[in-house]
């Protein structure tokens, strides 16, 4: 009995300690076929460190986006591709952590990678960093094109711009990249268009749940 109270106890702590609002599952369990590479638990992102609330990194979203992730999956896979997820959910904690990087403006160990031509005093301004995400109502993703097939399996597809890039070659409708380049970001818009999310004109990568849940919620859990 004391150790059917302790295994009760253990368990309790843990949902304490992970709590997950009802509405939003783990996109892992749900569709274990899709590619994660969550650049905010590492330190390849624009910060170049691991971002607060990513430092057990795991995917949550709500339940309308993964059931709608799950349509775009099966559409890709006929055609021997798959999505990676780059970011889901993100907590307002580290929303949080980008403001203060954000104003530390001689901290620019990333600016090569991924914001050569803006100058870190603008971004703000531009509208690169803001004090509230939409990844934060739980309903928006950040993806892009894989191979799947045995001999290229993740492979990406080239979108002409590095993901999270802060420019205008990042815009949906830059002009100044190839042909094929065009038509990977135009397939990506398509699919994701057609299973019911709508993009952000300013970054490739970005969708949102047109008919999300939780439309002034900001979590941090």
């Amino acid at each position: 009995m004391k150790k059917l109270c302790f295994l009760f106890f253990i368990a309790f702590l843990a949902c304490k300690n992970n709590p997950i609002p009802e509405g939003f599952v783990s996109l892992e369990e749900s569709v274990p076929s899709l590619v994660i590479e969550l650049r905010y638990s590492t330190t390849d992102n624009f910060v170049g460190e691991i971002i607060d609330g990513y430092r057990n990194p795991k995917i949550v979203l709500t339940l309308e986006t993964v059931n709608a992730l799950k349509k775009v999956q099966n559409e890709l896979k006929k055609q021997n591709l798959g999505l990676k997820i780059y970011d889901g959910y993100r907590p307002q904690k580290a929303v949080n952590h980008f403001i203060r990087w954000a104003k530390k403006l001689n901290d620019t160990v990333k600016k090569k990678k991924y914001y050569p031509m803006v100058r870190k005093d603008k971004l703000f301004e531009e509208g690169y960093v803001a004090e509230r995400s939409g990844h934060s109502r739980g309903s928006t993703v950040d993806v892009t094109l894989i191979r799947i097939d045995s001999l290229n399996y993740g492979q990406e597809l080239d979108m002409g711009s590095e993901w999270d890039y802060f420019g205008v070659k990042s815009w949906i409708n830059y002009d100044s990249i190839s042909y094929l380049q065009k038509e990977n970001r135009r397939l990506l818009q398509n699919v994701m268009i057609k299973n019911g999310f709508k993009p952000y004109s300013k970054e490739w990568w970005h969708f949102t749940l047109e008919n999300e849940p939780f439309t002034e919620t900001y979590f941090d859990f």
